[in-house]
């Protein structure tokens, strides 16, 4: 492959395409690619070799991989923000709903990415080990499976949610909002599954910025349509509640939308075959092993959430809006790390699958510092306008103070919290997900409740929120140890 005025060119016998064309089955087709591809010829068909993943340097890698996801969750953390600001416009009682039907719509995210972050690292490893096939079944069947699941997840969630809003509420009219945003959000649950199996195949691919587009576009329109359809402007009916919930499904079925598009006009590494719909044993074994514990991981907090709401209920319902609040604002940070997550998953997987595992120490380490970085800005923000945020969900003094005073204790534990994100992302990326879900346990479960629950017994609600940075601490050390066990390396730096 020579360089052209700029052009890429691949030659053939005779020929000479543009790096628009190329050679499958005797046919011409359209590819897009990055300068550094290089072409494969194998079995009569040309095929993309992602070397770039293990030739370039680690903070410019990183970087180019992580940007674009990056840029997509802060938007999407954007939404959910703005999202709950309009919702809090219609009246107290329609945030507090929001924040109760939180744990069930994060359960069908938890699913459906969970098994998406098994499908990114499936692919990602196949294409490593240079088994083409493979990673094409694993594509086919990763996206199969994760409609089922999001077509049974939103049965059961429709079903349960009158019983489980009542656990934590006696509130007729916080119930009966509930309900009717949630059975509107969960009819998108097959959709939503969908538009995460192909942003996992996009990312395990290098497709960062396709995923960066479909997923901007989604948020924007749901931002946009959020006041239209909850306030009534202009032409658009005034639905409440129902609004905010169809304005979410409309911006998930855009996103959708455009990845099919995408797909069906470029073609990508892998690809969506009918005769990989074949089930393979050792491939949904691997889906199905990092899929199980990353869902798990990311149900977690939906869990942790239900049960925290238990006991700051003791205390008063004004405590259940504000850790409602805090877990919106939280989505800033949390999700724009997850963007970096993203980003080095399949360059874990990628590298690891070539067995180049010093340098996958080295991506760790780099986005660990980026992680760090993002989550000290953070602490900073909360610890000094705690007021000026809380006001943008609750005009109650009472409220606000509150949640200013828990933003306080909770940011404490933000800059710690980049050992354990980043070592969950890791692990995944690499296939472990046993060990990724033993620290999401620590993290959510099996230290922060009980902290919680004794701390609240001395000081009252406060001890909850003091809970957090307690159980962030221990997780961190837990995390380094398990990443320094999981990736094998010729020397030790001393770092991991």
């Amino acid at each position: 492959m020579t360089t052209r005025s700029g052009r890429e060119w691949i030659r053939r016998e005779t020929e000479v395409f543009s790096a628009g064309l190329y050679y499958c089955r005797g046919e011409r087709r359209p590819i897009s690619l990055p300068r550094d591809f290089n072409f494969l010829k194998e079995k009569g068909e040309y095929r993309v070799e992602q070397t770039y993943m293990k030739e370039k340097g680690i903070l410019q890698l990183v970087l180019v991989m992580s940007l674009p996801m990056v840029l997509s969750m802060m938007v999407n953390s954007l939404y959910n923000i703005i999202d709950s600001y309009f919702v809090a416009k219609i009246n107290e009682d329609a945030m507090t709903a929001l924040s109760l039907v939180y744990p069930l719509q994060n359960l069908i995210n938890a699913v459906t990415i969970g098994f998406g972050v098994g499908l990114n690292a499936v692919i990602a490893y196949f294409l490593g080990a240079q088994e083409q096939k493979k990673a094409d079944q694993a594509a086919t069947l990763g996206t199969f499976l994760n409609a089922a699941h999001g077509l049974v997840l939103m049965i059961l969630c429709i079903a349960v949610t009158p019983s489980f809003l009542g656990l934590f509420t006696s509130d007729a009219a916080t119930i009966d909002m509930g309900v009717r945003y949630s059975r509107i959000v969960f009819g998108f649950a097959v959709i939503i599954s969908l538009d995460l199996s192909f942003e996992k195949i996009f990312q395990a691919v290098g497709k960062m910025t396709v995923s960066m587009v479909s997923m901007l576009c989604g948020c924007i329109a749901n931002i946009i349509l959020d006041p239209l359809l909850i306030f009534g402007i202009g032409p658009f009916p005034s639905l409440g509640i129902e609004g905010a919930a169809i304005a979410t499904g409309l911006g998930q079925v855009l996103t959708l939308v455009i990845y099919l598009c995408y797909y069906a006009r470029y073609p990508i590494p892998v690809k969506l075959r009918r005769e990989c719909l074949r089930a393979d044993k050792e491939i949904v074994r691997r889906l199905y092993s990092v899929g199980i514990s990353a869902s798990l991981t990311l149900s977690l907090p939906s869990l942790m959430i239900s049960c925290l709401n238990v006991i700051l209920s003791g205390f008063s319902q004004a405590y259940v809006l504000v850790l409602g609040v805090y877990y919106k604002l939280q989505t800033f940070l949390y999700l724009t790390a997850s963007g970096i997550v993203q980003g080095i998953r399949p360059l874990i997987g990628y590298n690891y699958g070539a067995g180049m595992y010093d340098r996958v120490r080295k991506i760790y380490r780099t986005s660990l510092y980026l992680i760090t970085v993002i989550m000290a800005l953070g602490t900073v923000l909360c610890f000094a306008t705690p007021v000026p945020l809380m006001e943008l969900f609750s005009s109650s003094p009472d409220t606000v103070s509150a949640g200013a005073a828990a933003l306080r204790i909770i940011c404490i534990g933000f800059t710690v919290s980049s050992v354990s994100v980043t070592t969950c992302g890791a692990l995944e990326g690499l296939g472990m997900g046993k060990p990724s879900l033993v620290i999401s346990l620590c993290r959510y479960l099996l230290i922060m409740l009980p902290a919680a629950f004794l701390l609240s017994r001395v000081l009252g609600a406060s001890g909850v929120w003091y809970g957090f940075p307690a159980a962030e601490l221990l997780t961190a050390i837990i995390s380094w140890g398990l990443f320094r066990k999981a990736v094998p390396s010729e020397k030790n730096d001393g770092f991991v």
